[in-house]
């Protein structure tokens, strides 16, 4: 990088040649030289920076209201900070996750883009701190140890609103249309991965989407303890150098910003000290991901074969199975959806671990938090999304196949306890797969039993619902 190419920034610990068509300053510079762990693949992305963009746009409107800023450094803060939220300086945020653990580089990262481009607003040139200066007016009234908490929170309830919540009531959507569209069909139940009593193929996929609601439910409880806001807790927690009303403030206009329920916290040291509410929503995500497991599991059992499996299910063929093996199919979906669960599963445990690392006034493990709660709500949303739409869409039944199983059954025999008792019930079951006969046969054989009553008592239509 020549003399023409770059621009003198300053810090405290002097000054720093940085890239002339960047906005960001010194200790973004620095930053960036000394912390390389991550480039390019964990560089901080899009709901992280909108949510800075939108809290300093807060703060700056309270610290308007508050008399901290004059108007007209409130409004250039304000122009510059409407773009870092519609995206149009993305490429000006260079750092990565993996970096001081109170997000303080990446704090100044936007208070720097958003001061230079504030500054250009006003006819100055980039490095100049003049009319806005990063520290003073863009970070005013504010500490890294605040804002990146609040920050966390807000980004976490975007990714919820705009990724995680559609794709889990789209997957609902369709499991509750598979639901009633095969409600009537009566096929083997299974516990212990053994023959267990029927069940219709409506119910077990009415099990899979009470899983995806509990799961949800569950989310949005843990989301609301995301909406109470660190800010106005400065560096730790008691709120030195901002305003009396300060996080309050903010909480608000980010609120109508958002359209979010938002309050500031009444103990805003909790809230930089640890991140129990970033722990819980984890957890919630991760409760999903079990679902999503199970579910998915599920899929490519009663898929499994086609000939020498189960084979009760026919899933779509989106791309062909084998490099050696002709024409066959598996259920890649299903695959897919469960490896990114094993990696959300992953996730929660580094949040988990990095939750519990709070030391007196600060968790310094506050951008790992993050980056994980986000890469897991991303991952299973997107994965989700697919495993709906490339599997559940499109599944049909194997009627022949999920009747033969039915019809070898030797579960069906718990219809006759009511009638026989239990033990002569196991005797019929017990000789029926000994002796390689129905269970119609082994009860006429073992315990006398009638034809016309065993046909009136075993019908598996009946055993699927509480006795009448």
């Amino acid at each position: 990088m020549n003399a023409r190419e770059v621009r003198t920034e300053t810090d405290s610990l002097g000054p720093v040649d940085v890239d002339a068509s960047r906005l960001w300053g010194a200790q973004t510079q620095r930053s960036l030289e000394n912390f390389p762990a991550g480039q390019p693949h964990y560089v901080w992305g899009r709901g992280l920076i909108r949510s800075f963009g939108l809290v300093k746009r807060a703060a700056a409107a309270a610290n308007l209201d508050a008399g901290i800023l004059d108007t007209r450094i409130a409004e250039l803060i304000d122009r510059a900070s409407a773009e870092v939220i519609d995206g149009s300086l993305d490429d000006h945020f260079p750092l990565v996750v993996f970096q001081t653990g109170s997000g303080t580089q990446t704090n100044m990262n936007v208070n720097e883009v958003i001061a230079n481009r504030a500054n250009e607003l006003a006819g100055e040139e980039r490095g100049t701190k003049r009319p806005v200066h990063p520290n003073d007016h863009v970070n005013a009234s504010q500490s890294s140890n605040d804002v990146f908490p609040t920050v966390m929170h807000l980004a976490t309830i975007s990714a919820l609103d705009e990724s995680m919540y559609p794709a889990v009531d789209h997957a609902i959507a369709v499991l509750g249309d598979l639901r009633q569209q095969f409600g009537d069909i009566v096929k083997v139940g299974r516990t212990h991965l053994q023959d267990a009593t029927p069940v219709t193929l409506g119910q077990e996929i009415g099990s899979w989407e009470q899983q995806l609601r509990s799961a949800r439910e569950a989310i949005a409880s843990a989301e609301v303890t995301l909406r109470e806001l660190a800010i106005g807790g400065t560096a730790t927690g008691t709120g030195l150098n901002s305003p009396v009303g300060f996080g309050p403030a903010v909480a608000g206009r980010l609120g109508e910003l958002t359209g979010h329920d938002l309050t500031a916290a009444t103990e805003p040291m909790a809230l930089t000290a640890s991140h129990d509410a970033m722990v819980a929503a984890s957890a919630a995500v991760r409760g999903l991901a079990l679902a999503c497991f199970k579910i998915a599991n599920d899929v490519r059992w009663l898929a499994s074969g086609p000939r020498n499996g189960i084979g009760e299910l026919k899933l779509p063929a989106n791309e062909p199975g084998s490099s050696i093996m002709p024409a066959k199919v598996n259920p890649t979906q299903a695959e897919a959806l469960t490896q990114v669960a094993a990696h959300v599963f992953g996730n929660d445990a580094t949040v988990a671990f990095a939750g519990s690392q709070g030391s007196f006034q600060l968790n310094t493990y506050k951008p790992i938090i993050l980056h994980a709660t986000l890469d897991s709500i991303s991952l299973l949303s997107e994965a989700l999304v697919s495993f709906t739409d490339r599997c559940l869409v499109g599944i049909e039944p194997n009627p022949e196949r999920i009747d033969a199983n039915l019809e070898m059954n030797l579960a069906l025999v718990t219809a006759l306890v009511p009638h026989i008792g239990y033990d002569s019930a196991s005797k019929i079951a017990q000789h029926a797969a000994s002796a390689g006969v129905t269970l119609r046969q082994a009860a006429a054989e073992v315990a006398d039993v009638a034809g016309d009553d065993f046909d009136r008592w075993v019908d598996p239509a009946d055993m699927v619902h509480p006795t009448a």
